[in-house]
């Protein structure tokens, strides 16, 4: 019986892709790289941190980590705190009363910066439905790699095979297979050219989903 739902952040509660792309894209512009659509979509899970960590290298950008991370947030923050048309995804506000109602401990796992999870939790009022929020900022590897889905797990109510995640991404479906947690995997239109085969699991709408199914899932 599952006990406790993992969330990822981005393109599963709430779309803002949109936002960190134009924000992203801006500060590619204003660094003089070219990245290609393509070459952008590997980013799909990834912290910002890591992002940047792999253009330094591949584009041997002279600033820092850091100052490569406050700049594209900059753009971000006023782009989301002046988008007037944000908000969650389908039905999910839905599906985590209704978890949260039959009382499934909830956990939200994202590789988002704690000062955009702070942001969509504020605005959308959330922070009442979860147990705890861990933030990929605090991890030194993003997903692919399992640290973020290994600690959320350690914060569960019960064990690894009472967990599930809710993941839209390639990279976070394989970081939570590589915890050896069972993985429900979100397809959607925001989910462009993402593989999410990996996955226990595929829904395209959360109606597909309720405390109930949720609890009754037995992982193999």
């Amino acid at each position: 019986m599952i006990r406790t739902v993992i969330f990822d952040m981005d393109g599963v509660i709430v779309d803002t892709e949109p936002v960190h792309r134009y924000a992203f894209f801006r500060h590619f512009e204003e660094l003089g790289i070219n990245v290609s659509d393509e070459e952008y979509a590997t980013f799909t899970g990834s912290s910002t941190k890591n992002v940047y960590q792999q253009l330094k290298d591949r584009y041997d950008l002279s600033a820092d980590i850091d100052e490569l991370m406050m700049r594209k947030r900059e753009f971000f923050n006023r782009a989301f705190d002046e988008k007037p048309d944000l908000y969650l995804l389908g039905t999910v506000r839905t599906l985590i009363e209704d978890l949260h109602a039959h009382e499934l401990q909830l956990i939200l796992a994202s590789s988002a910066s704690k000062s955009t999870i702070n942001r969509v939790m504020k605005r959308f009022d959330l922070y009442p439905y979860f147990d705890h929020i861990i933030s990929g900022e605090d991890f030194t590897h993003s997903k692919p790699d399992p640290a973020i889905f290994e600690h959320a797990a350690s914060l569960a109510v019960g064990s690894k095979r009472e967990c599930v995640i809710i993941e839209d991404s390639t990279n976070g479906i394989a970081a939570g297979k590589a915890a050896g947690i069972y993985c429900i995997g979100y397809d959607s239109e925001h989910s462009a050219l993402q593989d999410l085969s990996q996955a226990d699991l595929v829904i395209h709408d959360f109606s597909e989903l309720s405390a109930a199914t949720i609890a009754a899932i037995e992982p193999a």
